[in-house]
């Protein structure tokens, strides 16, 4: 068996890269093999906030020289990640907590060493978003990644009400000083029925994971002090999907079967309405079997 030091050591790592390296959520032991590997190899390190990261990296016995990369300052800071590049160093990119640019800083910075030439390179890891997901179970098909809220009422609601009929689920970033407002915010948005995740302090020592609908969830905040308590990620379930009506199409198919075969009017009006090719042909015979009825009592 190869040592777990030696798995990532015959590995290509081109210097002037910018490494993006996920960092644990909460759990210290959640940190890859080749992250721990990078990390020991760069020459520095960009960091959301560069005590947190200084602190995380000496609990791995690893000590380099950082960057301030934050949300205030990744366009300027990326400058200065570059002119090291260009000397050949190896960067990692890490944030607080988690993966990189997944609203955390990144992005920009990732944008700025890309269209400089130089390649990026990511290292899977930990992240708030899959490890809820990974829990939710079966009734998230997919989703769609919101992040932070709109933190004042209005544009809140403004924003949720622009979600109202997405069907994909919502996963949701929230502090504890926002958790119950966002939460009663959610349910006046889109109504009680809709399942909602509540995962706190995910891999931490005082971790929960609990399911219940959006009715339930001001509830089961309000019945524990301790509940309000860490950072959450929220999954809501998506609108619910209303059935197509019968004769959602018989418009257009009225008019293409004045021209067209019931096949090929069912075809068309199929690539048209990305609707099912076979309901709509079952409807374009009921609507030429209706038309030869009427044509038919029409001249008794």
């Amino acid at each position: 068996m190869i040592p777990l030091s030696e798995l990532a050591q015959g590995q290509q790592f081109p210097p002037g890269a910018l490494y993006i390296v996920a960092t644990p959520i909460g759990n210290v032991a959640d940190i890859t093999v080749r992250a721990l590997h990078v990390l020991g190899l760069v020459d520095r390190v960009a960091a959301e906030d560069t005590r947190n990261t200084s602190q995380l990296l000496s609990r791995y016995g690893i000590s380099k020289p950082t960057l301030a990369v934050h949300e205030h300052n990744e366009r300027s800071a990326a400058e200065h990640v570059i002119a090291h590049l260009r000397n050949g160093e190896r960067i990692a990119c890490v944030s607080d907590a988690g993966t990189p640019g997944i609203s955390d800083p990144g992005a920009r910075l990732v944008d700025a060493v890309r269209e400089a030439g130089f390649p990026v390179i990511p290292l899977p890891g930990a992240s708030a978003l899959t490890t809820a997901l990974s829990a939710a179970g079966a009734w998230v098909h997919t989703f769609s990644f919101i992040g932070f809220l709109a933190t004042k009422p209005k544009q809140r609601a403004t924003q949720l009400l622009s979600l109202l009929h997405h069907s994909q689920a919502l996963v949701i970033y929230e502090a504890p000083h926002r958790i119950v407002e966002t939460v009663q915010a959610l349910l006046d948005a889109f109504g009680g029925d809709r399942q909602l995740l509540i995962a706190r302090e995910l891999t931490k020592l005082h971790e929960s994971i609990h399911r219940c609908t959006l009715a339930e969830g001001p509830t089961w905040l309000a019945g524990d002090a301790n509940r309000q308590r860490g950072e959450f990620v929220l999954v809501v379930e998506g609108a619910p999907q209303e059935a197509p009506q019968e004769d959602a199409h018989d418009a257009l198919l009225t008019t293409l079967l004045e021209e067209l075969s019931v096949s090929s009017a069912a075809k068309l009006a199929a690539t048209l309405t990305g609707a099912s090719r076979n309901a709509l042909y079952t409807r374009a015979l009921a609507l030429t079997k209706g038309r030869e009825e009427e044509k038919g009592r029409e001249e008794e």
